[in-house]
């Protein structure tokens, strides 16, 4: 495909018809290959997965489908319905903060949480109806915003599908789930639906019991370029909790290494919205307006210290958290067309405003066995915020184009009756050379931020804290069939942001750099085969007079992929690479490295009908999904210990499914 071909895909898709989208669509079912970025990223680190690309991936549980995108990492230290524990360019994101994550453009991320700044949990996500992932690095993008400084993840749900489909799967430990999803004609639209129930215990002594019911109801007029959608979606969750636990009573025999210390640990978590997306494309411009409103619900009972602070009763404590978000985007595109009709002279110009208001409610109890014994913390909460942006794309010439963008926040903290207020100016510039050769050079720098919350901004904290990065990248398909990006990355932050549980807030740490490297692969030498391989490498450091390792920061990841689709036969293997991370800030202590291989086979019996079977950790690797490093006390022991904590990643288990399609 030509630079000038694919130019013309992009305006098509942006300004054109509205039939140019259907027409992407049935070609990447049809083809299956990764879309080519060349001439239409920003930069290496930006790409898209289509929606045959994920479902292609063998994932233990929905938020794995963040690891599409290259150096993400997510696990999990808790029972199945809690927020997974994210890792990227450096980071230990805790439960997501610093990647901001968005479904059809609502915020996934929660603000000022009981739990931890940017909660991100997503159980509710349902694998069937995905129908693409962006994602992106760096705060190179005027309209990411928030908790965007070491990447976003944009999902999109698909507004039909090819085909309704029922599925059912059985496991070992308790794992059943059932989904069907359909997209029938309704009122000269579509009315998209899906359902979804799942059954998860989990290799634990005292099983996981995670139940979750899932759904959502979409109706569409038009095309996703030029029309509107209305959705709602209800999930909720419930589940028994295995905590990670102190290596110390392992390698003593004290407990196995599925057994848990605190039985009673666990939680429940509701969530529903309802979202309105609207869209009108022209030749010359192109208008979006989202709305929504979320209802989210937790209770969540943790127990990380034993006996360290009260030896009778126990550390146990709940955060509850209930919370109304409203929201409203809107943007307008302009596009000016050369003189010439050539690409050379093309403008973009695109503004924005991103406005989103939390109304919250939380808190912080002491408990024993989900008994509340005494409130560490109550608040209410109000935290409000506007955003607007420019940002210009700009084709000077074949080989030579340009971004350049600017945001302006302003946020209002307000917490049990008492405000504070932040505001903060974010440019971002970009330059792409190219391509010859198919290989295209990317210059990329800008400024973003997270917030930090509320709580602790009241408490003198920084509402807004600044990053800046800056990268260089290269991308190239010099090589047929073969697709290839590397970048280099730093990234400063003004603070670190660490949670305090004893406090039910979250604190501003010293500033810090991240200097890193990220390679990715895809290479796809026959219609029925693919190769995908990445890997990223970040050293982070926390800029004091005497440099520091920072705990938890994700060194080196790796994925390596392997698809097959040929006749009736499918399959798939991944090997994922999850490198050791320093637990403590002079590096004495590490985590040890962790290695998992999953699988998929998968027979196609008749047109509509197929079966699967799915391995996970398929060599039982004895590996921890997380560590960390801190003072607990176990009962019966006089004094506490400064010990290794781990959560052990499951047992090697299979599951089957049959799916059909109608």
């Amino acid at each position: 495909m030509t630079r000038s071909t694919r130019l013309a895909g992009v305006l098509a898709l942006a300004f054109g018809s509205a039939h140019a989208d259907d027409f992407v669509l049935q070609r990447v079912l049809v083809e299956g290959a990764r879309a080519s970025q060349l001439g239409i990223a920003d930069s290496a680190s930006a790409g898209s997965i289509s929606q045959r690309e994920l479902a292609a991936r063998v994932i233990y549980r929905p938020g794995e489908l963040l690891e599409a995108a290259p150096g993400i990492i997510a696990s999990q230290h808790s029972g199945e319905g809690k927020a997974n524990q994210f890792y990227l360019r450096g980071f230990n994101l805790d439960h997501g903060t610093d990647l901001r994550t968005t479904l059809d453009d609502m915020p996934v991320n929660q603000r000022s949480h009981a739990h931890g700044q940017g909660w991100t949990d997503l159980n509710f996500l349902i694998p069937e109806i995905t129908a693409r992932l962006d994602y992106g690095k760096g705060p190179y993008s005027a309209q990411a915003g928030d908790f965007a400084s070491a990447g976003s993840a944009s999902i999109v749900y698909s507004n039909r599908l090819p085909r309704s489909v029922a599925s059912a799967t059985v496991g070992q430990n308790g794992y059943a789930r059932a989904v069907v999803a359909g997209s029938p004609d309704f009122a000269d639209g579509s009315l998209l639906y899906a359902l979804e129930a799942v059954h998860n215990d989990g290799p634990f002594t005292r099983p996981d019991d995670y139940r979750k019911l899932n759904a959502v109801l979409r109706y569409s007029l038009g095309y996703a370029n030029n029309g509107l959608s209305i959705t709602a979606m209800a999930y909720r969750g419930r589940w028994n909790s295995t905590d990670q636990i102190p290596l110390r009573a392992v390698e003593d025999g004290t407990l196995g290494r599925f057994d848990a210390i605190d039985g009673s640990d666990g939680g429940a978590a509701q969530r529903t919205s309802l979202s309105g997306v609207w869209r009108r494309t022209g030749n010359d411009s192109a208008d979006k307006v989202s709305v929504y409103i979320i209802r989210n619900k937790l209770d969540l009972f943790s127990n990380f210290s034993y006996y360290l602070n009260d030896p009778v009763d126990g550390d146990q404590f709940a955060q509850p958290d209930r919370r109304v978000t409203t929201g409203l985007n809107a943007s307008r595109t302009w596009h000016y067309h050369s003189a010439s009709g050539s690409q050379a002279g093309n403008h973009l110009l695109t503004v924005g405003v991103q406005a989103q208001n939390d109304n919250i409610i939380n808190g912080l109890y002491h408990t024993r066995e989900r008994i509340k014994l005494d409130a560490v913390r109550e608040d209410h909460i109000v935290e409000g915020s506007t955003g607007v942006y420019a940002e210009e794309h700009a084709y000077w010439n074949e080989w030579f184009r340009t971004v350049a963008g600017l945001r302006a926040d302003g946020y209002r903290f307000q917490v049990n009756g008492d405000t504070k207020r932040s505001s903060q100016l974010s440019p971002s510039a970009g330059v792409a050379l190219g391509p010859w050769q198919k290989t295209e050079l990317y210059l990329n720098a800008g400024s973003g931020f997270h917030s930090n919350d509320a709580r602790g901004v009241l408490a003198g904290a920084d509402g807004l804290v600044r990053s800046n990065g800056y990268e260089i990248g290269v991308r190239s398909e010099v090589v047929p069939k073969l697709q290839l990006a590397l970048s280099v990355y730093r990234l400063d932050f003004e603070s670190e942001l660490t949670y305090v549980g004893d406090e039910g807030t979250t604190e501003a740490g010293p500033p810090s750099r991240r200097n890193g490297v990220e390679f990715s692969a895809y290479y796809k030498p026959q219609r029925w085969l693919s190769i995908d391989f990445d890997a990223a490498y970040a050293k982070a450091r926390s800029r004091v007079a005497a440099p520091a390792w920072i705990p938890g920061a994700v060194e080196g990841v790796a994925q390596l992929a392997l698809t097959v689709d040929r006749g009736p036969w499918t399959g798939a293997l991944r090997l994922r690479y999850f490198g050791p991370r320093p637990l403590t800030e002079d590096n004495s202590v590490r985590s040890h490295r962790s290695v998992t291989l999953n699988g998929r086979v998968g027979y196609r019996i008749n047109e509509r009908t197929r079966i699967e079977i799915e391995g996970f950790n398929l060599t039982n690797r004895r590996d921890s999904a997380i560590d960390y490093y801190y003072a607990s006390r176990l009962r019966g022991e006089a004094e506490a210990h400064d010990d290794v904590h781990f959560h052990p990643i499951e047992a090697r288990t299979a599951r089957a499914t049959l799916v059909y399609q109608f």
